[in-house]
């Protein structure tokens, strides 16, 4: 989540202001420039493979999905354990092989379960399988929690013909731990790195997928997001991330932070590849009532109305208070603008951010959920830990291993909190979701399709000491409190360093958002593989 934006300003009163941040003066302060940057020759032969090819491939005959997941497992070996250890896997399933054996006995057998069927992923480490492979939030505390069953989504993974390569590494807690945090750092698995700049972190909370798609570790991936932490990676690692409507996607078998705004949500390369791993899945569980009104919105194939011309004729809100800050980022920002507009959309001009500026409460209503939403994860998990007291107190005991940076002051404030019976807590669940009246109201007035901004900025560099940096630009959380759809897209780079374009829109509008993000991507095909350079190198 990105709790940067919210813990500092306390309402988006402050994001608004925030877009004048003059990112060059960290820029000044850290960087490193050094001629003599390792470059890396990458000659991976699945680099950039979509899920179309590989499908194509093994129909052909001429690849098995046991041979694409050892390709996959070999890099992951090669690039993120050893090498230049991106260190965005945490843990590799043993029975990856397995599952892709099954899928390849079924295709020549003549079943295909879809699209998905033999294709390698790799999923956040705070979502349940039931299987050999532990889920952990990135938690030392949690060390040995091996779930009983899957997790909602990880069943209609499987039941798609999925191979699960692996766990990815995380925010620890998905950045609910401290307000001094380190994007990507988990005391179970480390600092992940960005694979364009290795000096530079992945964003969070979904660091490990963000830097694991973007290096070609799988064919996609799977994130979670309370605030940002799918959109923000998927930004700052050049991918396409879909933050759906709360409610599309089952968050059962999830480590909670708050059931109002979390939910999961696919990472890729393209924006079909994310569109077709969203379609699998999206569905109704009993277990979740939020997933309830779902159930006539889900959408079978989001990829059968995309078309180039997909900017014909929409109307786009214009988000104006990214107009102004980093000039790079600005000049991007104007760039994707002259595109839409030669595209064929009508642009009017909104300020959302600046509508928005009387919602406040979205920490408390948060810390609220958090303390509720893990205690009862944890009072039937196998973990060692079985409330979020006992998690502060192995903490405590273990502060060497699980806290040598940064602390624990979110997990502290949550715990002091009461009941979701308190005033505090329900006047400030209110306020917030008073949101979604504000956003429809202002799309309504102008008939827009969606509102674009900025995603965020450029990667920031990693620094154990201070913790992350504002980089000047958010977009993620009018999408995050309202539970609307947000969607982001390779805008460009500044000195390597990718920045997206957001597109978000009402309740269960995901088809269109993707319609518009396929558009401007086919239009612009900013996406570029990953340098693995070691810091930001004029030359």
């Amino acid at each position: 989540m990105n709790r940067r934006n919210f813990l500092r300003n306390g309402s988006l009163a402050g994001l608004a202001a925030g877009n004048i941040f003059n990112f060059q003066n960290h820029q000044k302060a850290i960087d490193i420039i050094d001629d003599k940057t390792q470059k890396f020759a990458d000659d991976f032969e699945l680099n950039e493979i979509t899920i179309d090819q590989l499908q194509q491939q093994m129909t052909l005959g001429k690849i098995t999905a046991k041979k694409i997941t050892e390709l996959y497992l070999k890099r992951i070996k090669t690039i993120d354990q050893k090498g230049i250890k991106l260190n965005a896997v945490i843990e590799v399933n043993p029975d990856a092989i397995a599952i892709a054996e099954e899928m390849d006995a079924e295709r020549k057998a003549g079943k295909t379960r879809g699209p998905m069927h033999g294709i390698p992923i790799l999923i956040k480490d705070n979502i349940d399988t039931g299987d050999k492979m532990m889920t952990t939030a990135g938690a030392a505390a949690m060390a040995g929690n091996y779930a009983a069953a899957d997790a909602f989504i990880v069943k209609q993974l499987r039941a798609a013909g999925a191979v699960l390569l692996g766990k990815t590494n995380l925010s620890e807690w998905a950045n609910f731990r401290s307000e001094r945090s380190v994007s990507g750092w988990s005391s179970r698995g480390g600092q992940t790195k960005c694979p364009y700049v290795l000096n530079r972190n992945t964003s969070g909370s979904s660091a490990g997928t963000g830097a694991a798609v973007a290096a070609s570790l799988c064919a996609a991936g799977i994130g979670t997001e309370t605030n940002g932490s799918i959109v923000s990676p998927s930004s700052v690692n050049g991918l396409v991330g879909i933050k759906p409507t709360v409610g599309l996607l089952s968050r059962t078998g999830i480590i909670p932070i708050s059931a109002t705004q979390d939910t999961a949500g696919p990472m890729a390369r393209t924006v079909k590849d994310a569109a077709i791993f969203l379609a699998v899945l999206a569905g109704a569980d009993a277990a979740d009532e939020a997933t309830t009104s779902s159930k006539n919105k889900i959408v079978k194939d989001y990829t059968a109305t995309l078309s180039k011309n997909g900017l014909q004729g929409k109307r786009i809100g214009i988000e104006q208070s990214f107009l102004r800050g980093h000039e790079a980022v600005v000049a991007l920002y104007k760039n994707a603008i002259d595109v839409l507009k030669k595209q064929g959309a009508i642009l009017i001009d909104t300020d959302l951010i600046k509508n928005l500026t009387t919602i406040k409460g979205e920490y408390d209503v948060l810390l609220y959920e958090f303390k509720d939403g893990l205690n009862k994860y944890l009072a039937s998990a196998k973990a060692p830990v079985k409330t979020l007291a006992e998690v502060i107190t192995f903490n405590k005991k273990n502060e060497r291993t699980a806290m040598p940076f940064f602390k624990q002051e979110i997990l502290e404030k949550s715990e002091a909190k009461g009941n979701l019976q308190t005033k505090e807590y329900t006047d400030a669940l209110a306020n917030i979701l008073s949101s979604r009246k504000i956003i429809d109201d202002l799309m309504q007035q102008n008939k827009l399709d969606v509102i674009v901004a900025v995603t965020n900025g450029p990667a920031c560099c990693i620094d154990l000491v201070n913790g992350d940096y504002d980089t000047g630009f958010s977009f993620s959380t009018p999408a995050a409190i309202s539970g609307y759809p947000h969607i982001t897209v390779p805008m460009g780079q500044v000195n390597d360093l990718p920045v997206g374009i957001s597109f978000m829109s009402g309740a269960y509008q995901e088809q269109i958002i993707i319609e518009i993000a396929y558009a401007y991507e086919q239009a612009t095909k900013h996406r570029k593989s990953p340098l693995f350079k070691e810091n930001i190198n004029p030359g």
